[in-house]
């Protein structure tokens, strides 16, 4: 397994960016826009024909994004060895702060077409493209408040806890198809999704590298042909972005089988990984996923938009969505959304990457920012996008992240090492020296000096460094 110098997996960054882009090209894909006598319509270019089958077995990464998303969740955990609310919070503040910007932004933009006269329908339409890809966010928001609690579930009981999710699945795929109800199978944002992190697990532990490549090769196998018995039974639809809504087991038939086939050749992509324009693309989309994600929509709108009205003041036709000519354009249309989403995530990513605080989050404050959060989104794909839903949502999420706001950590307990020493030669009963801290303390305060032994540690300076002791003892 190669890493970085950061000590991240580059097989694992190179392949979930990869992912990012296979969205973009998926979205770009699936926008329609053509002019008629009565002006320009936007329709789901997916609905022109059954191409969209082949092409969602290639481009539904999904899964193998929420495996990545459970093997980089654990390894931050075990690096960090935070607490599960702090944790929770700071995925609180990851996550909502570059999504409320672009909500926020694409509120103001839809009030000021519809004061320019804009068609209501038209404005509806785009608000309701942009809402669809934030489903991510809320379902992944929740996945990953609840990480800490999957990882002591994943130590305790392994493939119990997995298969656990996954029978849950199964049946509420049953329940669905024999009530004929789709709502049942929303039950499944929860188990889905959670065992497809959960694999993730198995992953970063290397539980998945110790089977046999023999043994991983014929159960990936296994599992598509269980896929396509399920096409043919009619239990799963073909089309593999259908059973993203409600999420059927499908999902966890494809993750399995891409996270197989991606343990057996992760040492090759993590040679082809250091090459230096695959290590620049994975810098540069790992610095801003979320970013790119959450602005990927609005570029493929206002593309769509600014073609439609040059052809309405040219004269000029647009291809039929599926048609020859359409399919001719594609690539050159991909390029550009990609290109431009490129650009505007470069000034963006700064929301992203600004730091989070560090200090203790109360649980309850946490949870707290969790469902805020979760709300937002569910507000956006119940109603659709309009100024007024993404003004709740905003007020939502600024809630969301007032409450995981952390507490400042106390100044005492930020002092390095080197600015302790021992007490004074008069007040040396007043002090004895705690082993874990390595610092002289007050007596009775072994449990606080324990608590902040880690910080100690970290900060301790090397014996060369010729940085002085300050004559002042620890204060408590």
């Amino acid at each position: 397994m190669s890493t970085t110098a950061a000590g991240r997996d580059t097989a694992v960054d190179l392949v979930r960016c990869l992912c990012v882009l296979g969205v973009i090209v998926l979205h770009a894909l699936m926008v329609g826009v053509t002019v008629t006598a009565q002006g320009p319509v936007f329709e789901n270019a997916a609905e022109s024909g059954a191409w969209l089958v082949p092409v969602s077995w290639a481009l539904q990464v999904m899964p193998l994004f929420f495996v990545i998303g459970g093997f980089a969740g654990i390894t931050a955990l075990r690096r960090r060895s935070t607490s599960a609310a702090a944790f929770a919070a700071a995925r609180v503040h990851r996550l909502v702060r570059p999504a409320l910007a672009v909500v926020a932004t694409a509120g103001v933009l839809l009030a000021l077409l519809t004061h320019a006269g804009v068609a209501d329908d038209l404005v509806g339409v785009a608000g309701f493209r942009f809402s669809q890809p934030l489903w991510f966010l809320g379902v992944f928001l929740g996945c990953q408040a609840l990480l800490p609690l999957m990882v002591r579930l994943h130590s305790r009981y392994r493939t119990g806890a997995l298969g656990a999710l996954a029978a849950m699945a199964v049946l509420v795929d049953a329940a669905r198809i024999i009530t004929g109800e789709a709502a049942v199978g929303l039950v499944n944002m929860a188990f889905v999704w959670l065992a497809l992190q959960q694999l993730g697990f198995f992953l970063s532990d290397g539980s998945i590298d110790r089977i046999g490549p023999r043994a991983r090769a014929l159960t990936a196998t296994a599992a598509v042909a269980l896929l396509v018995l399920s096409f043919q039974s009619g239990f799963h639809s073909p089309d593999l972005i259908a059973n993203l809504n409600p999420p059927t087991t499908a999902l966890l038939l494809v993750g399995l089988t891409h996270t197989l086939l991606f343990s057996l050749v992760r040492s090759s992509i993590a040679v082809v990984a250091e090459r230096p324009a695959l290590a620049a693309f994975t810098a540069f989309v790992s610095q801003r996923t979320m970013t790119i994600y959450l602005w990927h929509m609005p570029v493929l709108l206002a593309l769509a938009g600014v073609l439609a009205l040059f052809a309405q003041q040219t004269g000029g036709a647009l291809p039929a969505p599926g048609g020859a000519e359409w399919w001719l354009t594609r690539p050159a249309w991909v390029a550009v959304a990609v290109a431009l989403t490129a650009l505007m995530s470069v000034p963006l990513a700064r929301i992203e990457a600004s730091r989070v605080r560090h200090g203790s989050v109360r649980a309850d404050r946490a949870a707290a920012g969790v469902v805020l959060g979760v709300a937002g989104v569910v507000v956006l794909l119940a109603a659709g996008t309009t100024p007024g839903t993404a003004a709740i949502t905003s007020v939502l999420w600024l809630g969301a992240l007032i409450v995981t706001s952390p507490r400042p950590v106390p100044a005492e307990r930020q002092l390095p090492v080197h600015t302790l020493s021992a007490p004074a030669r008069g007040r040396r009963a007043r002090h004895r020296r705690h082993p874990r801290a390595g610092v002289s303390v007050p007596a009775g305060a072994a449990p606080r000096a324990a608590r902040v032994a880690r910080h100690v540690r970290a900060a301790r300076p090397a014996p060369d460094s010729g940085i002085p002791r300050a004559p002042a003892p620890w204060r408590w």
